[in-house]
């Protein structure tokens, strides 16, 4: 399966956005070099809306979603910590702002994750997280996406019950993976 995004160029760009000043500024940074690089793939129209997934929340703004990739900026102002879930793509995330620990299963320290690191999720693979006071990363996976669909879902059906968010999430993905779809890209 062919990917379009470059996970060493995203970084690079995450990582060039450091300087722009406050977490809102280099947020704005981020998606505006994102959208001058790949003005067909990168929307910025899309609200931000909650996540509640492996019984961690944060909310997230939809960049890019197809069937093999998407692209998202996810974060919390007060903290969350949770399960990544076990899924058959990789998982980048960025760091922009704030601070994420993270360990996988045998291990007896965690790993930080800081403003220009990269935190990576390898495919089948599942950790622990948390953000201990607040975080923003961009996330980028690639694989077969859908399959990811009911972790990210899964909490708010049974849990929250936020029908709203389940929604806007379903609406926007499908919206974004439809419009690559016509476009050719999967």
């Amino acid at each position: 399966m062919g990917y379009f995004f470059d996970p060493d160029e995203l970084h690079q760009i995450s990582r060039d956005a450091l300087d722009a000043g406050d977490t809102e500024a280099i947020i704005d940074t981020v998606v505006r070099e994102l959208k001058g690089r790949y003005p067909a793939q990168i929307r910025d129209d899309v609200p931000w809306m909650f996540n509640n997934a492996g019984g961690a929340m944060g909310q997230m703004k939809l960049l890019h979603c197809s069937l093999s990739e998407y692209i998202l900026v996810f974060g919390t102002p007060i903290g969350t910590e949770g399960h990544s879930g076990r899924y058959r793509t990789e998982v980048y995330d960025f760091m922009l702002a704030g601070e994420m620990w993270c360990y996988h299963a045998g291990e007896v320290e965690r790993a930080i994750y800081r403003p220009g690191d990269a935190a990576f999720l390898g495919a089948d693979r599942a950790k622990g997280y948390r953000v201990p006071d607040h975080a923003w990363m961009l996330e980028y996976s690639r694989g077969p996406i859908p399959m990811m669909l009911p972790f990210g879902l899964s909490d708010s059906m049974v849990s929250t019950l936020d029908t709203r968010t389940i929604g806007q999430t379903i609406w926007h993905y499908g919206r974004m993976t439809v419009g690559n779809l016509l476009r050719g890209k999967i």
